[in-house]
């Protein structure tokens, strides 16, 4: 029986005839609603005709998490009066309950994205509502632009509705071809915000760590809201291990206290969503609980601050979830989650001036995340570069590159970043390119089942009490009655199933087959020690065992999971699996290198004959003769990083350097640009035969730089015989002396004795540019500086002679200098004369 009375409550129920007049006149829309108001509960079944008395429809909802999926499936299911897999089904990742007379299915948006890859026109299906689209999760958003496609194409009738939980709908109207955006609003009470901060210093996140002091912290917040508020109390905490932690410390508190996370077991998970049994409650949930799920009976929200999202490493093939502060939007969402049912408050862990200065909403995970599935997703859709999706944020030129690295060396796509069939199988199996190239050759190595057991252990990272050797691990989940088991046992069936009658290896020990699979979903991390616990990976990266590791032995590792904390210069093994050279050099056959390999390192010219595993040297010996065109290459290296400074530069040379630079910068071509890229780049003009000649940095000090910079004068056009003329290296001033100019600066300069210049009108000019005169005391000392000589006679001079008399009383100073002999020495000596 329909639960008429439930249904009629839903408050979205009041925007649903403006939903469907905007799907009947432009096919697309974006539906607002705050959490709890239906919109991922009324709104499908009033599309699929279920209730309301519309025309019958098939409905597909894609909700980005698999609990989210599964939640909304249950609760459409009991509106209509059934149980799940009659007219209201879902699909998730392992799991299926869909029937013959199914209308409505509720996937996840990689399910959705598979079902796409395998019929673009999704046939049967007449209606799709992408759920949480505010969220910007990156499956969601490949899968808007995949549909948006299929729309446009093949399937102008396919109705589209992007459902959000904020009103920041204006990017996917304008995505979805100006759709309208259809708004509902929900009952809302008041909340009121209680600032708890915590009394000492707590350490800022970084990576997955977080201050257990701050955990401590919430904890105390949960007990203090219990004791001033009424009715059931809903946590935020970033992860799960979290979540577990404060479970730990509200033992003994008055009230059941329950975990949601996308890891808890699905019993939990309906005593959640079902609502209180008579006690009071505490949930400890992670973000699942902002707007994908309701959860009956809360008054108080305790909000730790803190998300997890996930970040990418690209330099050093590192990727994972992180800990961040959470954003105001998010901050908002939790909030409201305490006034859905009546007054309600908030305790935002955190000082309320910090307020002000969150991120205003999440990261789109296009922006961040690791886009090797993305990049795989839009290859087999025959858009490599994504270049033709809409897309609200088109994805970072230099991930996409990354990801692509990563895909050609899976074999999943070709030389012009097409997919190739095994790429489409991989993209079809649900994981990783990288796990699903681990799952396909470890068959072939291993057997079928061993490499789906290895793979659904690296695909949902085991829980810290595994311990950090995968191998241990594994045989830790093969005899597991935790949660954790149970969803790693029916992983490995959907693995196992994937591969149907491939992949017949038998690989050996557990131990050895473990840790080939893992370095063939992370060839870039199999790493070689280098004493004390730590490693260098073939990335490049170092790596550290902690201290009381049973891997600390061992030779070689695959690493499997690893975080860089901030600030260090290693990363840390998470989790990791014991390997040999051959199995590493067999995952990690295209980082390969053998041969000659001459560089430039530590300052000088290195020649060795190297085998190399990335970063990792297999086996190193010196080359005695190393190839000419190598050598040269490494010195031109050097050159590059350290400059032209390697050279010999004499005085004149120097100054030969700064006249021509004077002189292009002034005159422009036939004169040479003579800048250190400049030179490099055309040393073949300027520092050969000794360039070739050279074997070492003592090779290089020895070439005569200004001898060889000669060489780029102007001599084919006859200009180089004007250098003396345009910028000669010395000006004769009127005394008889001829004084070096410096053309070092953006004028060139002319420091002389003042008295050397008398009875010079005009400032001297080289290549039409008068030159800066310093003008000096008989000791030699700057008295005074002019680019206009003529006005220094008549207007600077007077001040100046009157110092300058007083301090040096022995040398001439005329009252007009214009009409007086230049002269370099005194008085007494000019009367000898």
């Amino acid at each position: 029986m329909i639960r008429t009375d439930a249904l009629d409550q839903l408050p979205v129920r009041t925007a649903v005839p403006a939903l469907e007049r905007a799907l009947d006149e432009r096919g697309a829309a974006v539906l607002c609603a705050p959490p709890g108001t239906g919109k991922t509960t009324l709104v499908p079944l009033v599309l699929a005709g279920l209730t309301g008395g519309g025309p019958a429809r098939r409905v597909l909802v894609a909700e980005p998490r698999r609990i989210a999926a599964r939640a909304a499936a249950r609760r459409m299911a009991w509106l209509l009066g059934e149980r799940t897999g009659a007219r209201v089904g879902f699909t998730v990742r392992g799991e299926r309950a869909v029937g013959p007379d199914t209308v409505v299915e509720v996937v996840t948006t990689g399910v959705l994205l598979q079902r796409l890859q395998r019929d673009q026109e999704l046939a049967g299906v007449d209606v799709v509502i992408i759920d949480e689209c505010h969220e910007r999760h990156l499956d969601a958003d490949t899968a808007a632009a995949f549909l948006l496609d299929v729309r446009e194409t093949i399937r102008p009738d396919l109705r589209l509705v992007a459902a959000s939980a904020t009103t920041d709908a204006e990017g996917w109207a304008r995505l979805l071809g100006d759709a309208p955006v259809v708004e509902a609003h929900g009952v809302s009470h008041p909340v009121e915000v209680v600032w708890a901060p915590p009394a000492g210093t707590v350490r800022p996140p970084h990576g997955m760590r977080v201050d257990p002091a701050l955990l401590t912290h919430v904890a105390s917040v949960v007990r203090r809201a219990l004791a001033e508020r009424d009715g059931d109390v809903l946590c935020f905490l970033p992860g799960v291990g979290e979540i577990g932690r404060v479970a730990g410390q509200l033992a003994g508190v008055d009230a059941e206290v329950l975990q949601v996370h996308g890891r808890a077991p699905a019993a939990v998970q309906d005593a959640v969503l079902s609502g209180a049994s008579g006690g009071r409650r505490v949930v400890l949930a992670t973000s699942v609980a902002e707007s994908s799920l309701t959860v009956p009976g809360v008054r108080v929200v305790v909000d730790s601050g803190l998300a997890r999202e996930p970040r990418t490493d690209h330099a050093r093939g590192l990727s994972a979830l992180t800990t961040v502060r959470a954003s105001r939007a998010s901050g908002r969402q939790r909030a409201g989650r305490a006034g859905r049912e009546a007054p309600g408050a908030v305790y935002r862990c955190w000082e309320q001036a910090e307020d002000g200065r969150l991120a205003a909403f999440p990261s789109p995970e296009i922006k961040v995340a690791d886009l090797a599935a993305f990049a795989l997703q839009a290859a087999c859709w025959g858009d490599p570069d994504a270049s033709g999706l809409a897309l609200l944020d088109p994805p970072p030129a230099g991930a996409l590159g990354a990801a692509h690295e990563v895909l050609a060396a899976v074999g999943a796509v070709d030389a012009t970043g097409r997919a190739t069939d095994r790429g489409v199988r991989m993209s079809r199996i649900g994981l990783h390119p990288r796990l699903a190239r681990a799952l396909l050759d470890g068959a072939d190595e291993v057997g079928g089942r061993r490499a789906a057991e290895v793979v659904a252990l690296l695909s949902e990272e085991p829980p810290r009490e595994y311990g950090d050797d995968l191998a241990h691990a594994l045989r830790t989940a093969r005899r597991g009655g935790d949660g954790y088991a149970a969803r790693w046992r029916q992983e490995v069936r959907r693995l196992s199933g994937s591969l149907g009658s491939s992949g017949a290896g038998d690989g050996g020990p557990d131990d050895v087959a473990v840790g080939l699979v893992a370095a063939l979903a992370f060839p870039e991390r199999v790493a070689r020690a280098r004493g004390e616990g730590a490693f260098l990976m073939a990335s490049g990266t170092g790596a550290q065992l902690g201290d009381g590791s049973r891997l600390r032995s061992a030779g070689w590792l695959a690493v499997a999971v690893a975080d860089r904390p901030a600030h260090a210069a290693s990363a840390r093994v998470r989790l990791a699996a014991v390997v040999d050279e051959a199995t590493a050099r067999l995952a990690a056959g295209h980082l390969l290198f053998s041969g000659e390999e001459v560089r430039w390192a530590d300052g000088d010219v290195v020649a060795r004959s190297v085998e190399r595993l990335g970063a990792v040297e297999l086996s190193v010996r010196a080359l005695r003769a190393p190839a000419p065109e190598l050598v040269r290459g490494a010195l031109l290296e050097g050159l590059r990083r350290e400059g032209p400074g390697l050279l010999r530069w004499t005085r004149d040379a120097g100054q030969l350097r700064e006249r021509l630079a004077f002189l292009h910068r002034v005159l422009g071509q036939p004169w040479p640009d003579v800048s250190d890229g400049a030179l490099l780049a055309r040393a073949d003009e300027w520092l050969e035969p000794e360039l070739s000649r050279a074997g070492r940095r003592a090779d290089l000090a020895r070439i005569d730089a200004g001898q060889a910079v000669r060489r780029l004068l102007p001599w084919a056009t006859g200009d180089a015989a004007r250098l003396d003329e345009l910028a000669p290296e010395r000006i004769e001033v009127p005394s008889g002396s001829r004084v070096r100019v410096d053309y070092a600066g953006e004028q060139p300069v002319l420091a002389v004795k003042l008295q050397e210049l008398f009875g010079l009108g005009e400032t001297p000019r080289v290549a039409g540019v008068p030159v800066l005169v310093h003008l000096l005391s008989p000791a030699g000392r700057p008295a005074a500086v002019t680019a206009d000589l003529a006005s220094f006679w008549r207007e600077g001079y007077r001040d100046v002679r009157a110092e300058l008399r007083g301090r040096y009383p022995k040398h001439p100073w005329p009252e007009d200098p214009t009409t007086t002999e230049a002269t370099r020495f005194t008085s007494a000596r000019l009367r000898r004369d």
